[in-house]
């Protein structure tokens, strides 16, 4: 059956947090969550054992985890490519660690299937969100948004936590005009998507830093400020051209 929401978890080299925390949230979907779903475990790149704990979790639950290997590394990789090829009607992604509380997902896809926003993003930097993590990555979250305000004069307030959702037609339409594939993957399709005049529906989340995390923060940040750099020259030059997006307004789906 095609499910309402596809959720995407990439991972890389994750065979430690891969397998409890999909079980937690395959659990989490089954224990009355509203909306008919699919969890889509992204592989890109492994060289440990994450490919084989993601294919033993498809093979033990297939009505509800499939699985998906790609050869290159890359989270951008992953989404363009898993949402590229959906069914469903809404298609969303969250990090394997699930540093962002469930509790915030029904928030984030039922503006969505009702028809009333384009995207939807959890939102670490909104009043109402409560985090738990050290001071250095903070200050590297703020001010990496405060950039982006400042140069391309995006008004979302959190481009980079790993909890976002984009109707299916919204996909389709910007995915071919994203050209990172790496971290800077949602900062420009959130750019692009705010330039179409679409609507970026935010949820506070709570949210905890995993003592885990693979992200590798200065190398993250120089690709994301040439990221910066190359979407900014290239709208204020005419080279990357947004096209005005028409969605049918009215509701595509319901939650059941």
């Amino acid at each position: 059956m095609t499910p309402q929401v596809e959720i995407v978890v990439p991972v890389r080299n994750e065979e430690s947090e891969l397998v409890p925390n999909v079980q937690r949230l395959a659990a989490y979907l089954r224990n009355g969550f509203p909306a008919t779903a699919r969890i889509i475990i992204a592989d890109n790149g492994s060289t440990d054992g994450t490919w084989e704990l993601a294919r033993g979790l498809a093979n033990s639950d297939p009505d509800l985890v499939r699985a998906v290997h790609l050869d290159l590394p890359g989270r951008g990789r992953a989404l363009h490519d898993v949402w590229s090829e959906s069914d469903a009607d809404v298609v969303a992604y969250m990090d394997v660690d699930l540093s962002t509380d469930l509790r915030a997902l029904l928030p984030l896809i039922a503006p969505l299937l009702s028809g009333h926003s384009d995207l939807a993003i959890g939102t670490r930097l909104a009043h109402g969100a409560r985090v738990a993590r050290g001071w250095k990555r903070e200050l590297i979250s703020r001010m990496y948004n405060l950039l982006l305000h400042l140069t391309l004069g995006v008004r979302f307030s959190d481009a980079q936590c790993g909890f976002k959702a984009v109707r299916a037609d919204v996909a389709r339409t910007l995915l071919p005009l994203v050209a990172d594939r790496s971290w800077f993957f949602d900062t420009e399709l959130l750019v692009l998507a705010e330039r179409a005049g679409l609507r970026i529906h935010e949820v506070p989340v709570d949210w905890a830093d995993s003592a885990d995390s693979r992200v590798r923060i200065l190398a993250t940040a120089l690709g994301d400020l040439r990221g910066i750099w190359r979407v900014g020259w290239g709208l204020l030059l005419g080279k990357l051209r947004v096209p005005a997006v028409k969605l049918d307004r009215m509701t595509e789906g319901t939650l059941r």
